[in-house]
């Protein structure tokens, strides 16, 4: 059968069509994706204002329409942290079932770090042992760690590409005091969690997902995304060390002038790198791999596992 998901998020509305049954690997067949960014359309009371609600309804419209031109049976749609935290969020959620007829599902974090996970364990499969899995979005950084298809733990913090550049770095490039500030309050955040996961004992294996751990890995070497989804990639502490400081200092134009760095994602790269960096260090990680499935395909899998077989 052919599904589709719809992934409304803090950076873009993705639509991802994949033709899937029981018991097989998802196949993808078409992305549908436009940049909204709803994390930067919230007013100050924390609400998304009239002309973000009427932009969201235009891309899920949109969406829709790529949906049946590809002839997918059933949408999946859900949102994460952008309409979760927003003041609003019931009445965003009323008048885009209104107007588009989709009713979105709202992720919590914990069930988004679950389902990531889901999706890295079957990626991966049992061969990987116990797995630590970091997922980079606009608003949230999620954490789950486990030996089984259910993580023993998982973690959703404020600590989203989008979010942080938008509240601690406004400057292009960054002032330099606004960099150490926002090391230090995103390294305090992860550190409160290192506990509940430590006790756990060592991952075997370490994972992560995301546009930004992907445009990490692919600035300090990894192969290009042409190359396939089965060429391994990893992404060393060490190299991330040493780009970091780089980074902080570009404007927005000279990052996006980097291999795999797509402008829309260029003036978020500082922030999600210091996160990356501070994960790898306070969970003493040498290196991860990234994989190819993230929250989507979780999604995929998770409907799949629940089809009369």
């Amino acid at each position: 059968m052919r599904l589709g998901v719809l992934d409304v998020g803090s950076n873009t509305v993705h639509l991802l069509v994949m033709d899937a049954h029981p018991g097989a690997r998802p196949l993808p067949a078409h992305s549908h994706k436009a940049e909204l960014r709803l994390a930067q359309l919230l007013d100050g009371h924390g609400a998304i204002g009239p002309e973000g609600v009427d932009r969201l309804i235009a891309v899920v419209m949109e969406a829709l329409e790529a949906a049946e031109d590809k002839g997918v049976e059933d949408v999946l749609p859900f949102a994460t942290s952008a309409v979760r935290e927003a003041s609003n969020a019931d009445e965003v959620l009323t008048r885009v079932a209104e107007e588009t007829g989709v009713r979105l599902q709202v992720l919590s974090g914990a069930d988004e770090a679950r389902l990531t996970f889901l999706a890295a364990r079957r990626w991966f499969g049992w061969s990987a042992g116990k797995l630590l899995v970091l997922d980079i979005g606009g608003g949230s950084l999620e954490i789950a760690y486990g030996m089984d298809e259910e993580p023993d733990a998982a973690v959703s913090l404020p600590l989203g590409a989008g979010r942080l550049t938008a509240a601690w770095l406004p400057g292009d490039p960054p002032d330099p005091a606004d960099v150490r500030a926002l090391r230090r309050h995103v390294r305090a955040e992860i550190a409160r969690s290192v506990g509940d996961f430590s006790r756990h004992g060592a991952p075997d294996h370490v994972v992560a997902t995301s546009k930004t751990f992907k445009q990490l890995a692919r600035i300090t070497g990894a192969a290009r995304s042409a190359e396939g989804l089965y060429v391994e990639r990893r992404l060393t502490r060490r190299a991330l060390e040493e780009w970091v400081p780089k980074l902080a200092a570009m404007t927005t134009q000279e990052r996006a002038e980097l291999p795999g760095v797509s402008e829309g994602r260029a003036g978020q790269l500082t922030a999600g790198a210091l996160v990356a960096e501070a994960a790898l260090d306070l969970f003493d990680v040498e290196q991860l791999e990234i994989c190819p499935w993230a929250l989507r395909e979780g999604v995929i899998l998770r409907r799949l596992d629940h089809l009369p077989t």
